[in-house]
């Protein structure tokens, strides 16, 4: 079975990946078409260069890889992937053995994560309505996805984890509730930028507290973004 991973950035998609990289029967990716992105849209985001410098950047050879046998023989293969990723024509032709997953995360500490990363956070590099219509698309043409909210897994890591794997049909393993400092071996080359937290954790962080209060640009990016994720919510 592999796992299509769907979130947003800040969503806790990194330590998600570190949770079932933990296991001995998951393969994991990051991000593979961040590349092939960066290259079609021309956006401008830090690390630019080096991410396309050291991942493949076409599209239609990442979604062969990516639809093809899972790495390294394992069982099952996990794949973090950003809606706002997915260009017109990039969308694999996914297995029979694919399930697709939401994360999804209040829009105002996605917001406050982004922004102490990077100044300038738009509401479609937070892919908060890629998100909804990507979830609408599957939904429509296949089973409904699965969806859960990063909130219930840093409140009950373990029972929200034995949830997602009940659902998926593959047993929990308690290894899903740690990993070691310092990084995976699949991190993107972008993880120097983006990722310090979670390589300083060695499992996931407590529950969260107040929401955070945001103004001016970062309240209105807040804003855009409730409508789909309370759309999304519903589906928890």
């Amino acid at each position: 079975m592999r796992i299509a991973m769907w979130s947003g950035p800040r969503n806790l998609s990194t330590a998600m990946m570190y949770s079932f990289g933990a296991r001995a029967d998951f393969a994991v990716s990051d991000e593979p078409f961040y590349a092939a992105w960066l290259t079609e849209s021309g956006v401008r985001h830090p690390m630019r260069d080096a991410i396309i410098a050291a991942q493949d950047a076409d599209a239609d050879k990442v979604a062969a890889t990516c639809t093809g046998p899972v790495p390294g023989g394992r069982a099952h293969w996990y794949q973090k992937h950003m809606p706002h990723h997915m260009r017109p024509g990039f969308m694999p032709d996914w297995p029979d053995d694919t399930r697709h997953v939401f994360l999804i995360r209040h829009p105002a500490r996605v917001v406050a994560s982004y922004a102490a990363k990077s100044e300038n956070p738009t509401v479609q590099g937070l892919g908060f309505e890629d998100q909804y219509r990507l979830f609408r698309t599957f939904a429509e043409n296949g089973p409904v996805p699965l969806v859960i909210d990063s909130e219930i897994i840093r409140a009950d890591p373990e029972t929200a984890l034995e949830g997602l794997c009940v659902a998926l049909g593959v047993g929990f393993d308690p290894a899903m509730l740690h990993w070691p400092v310092g990084g995976h071996a699949s991190d993107g080359v972008w993880a120097a930028h983006w990722y310090g937290a979670v390589h300083r954790s060695t499992g996931f962080a407590g529950p969260e507290g107040p929401l955070p209060e945001l103004a001016g640009r970062y309240g209105e990016l807040a804003e855009a973004g409730m409508a789909p994720y309370e759309k999304l919510r519903e589906y928890c």
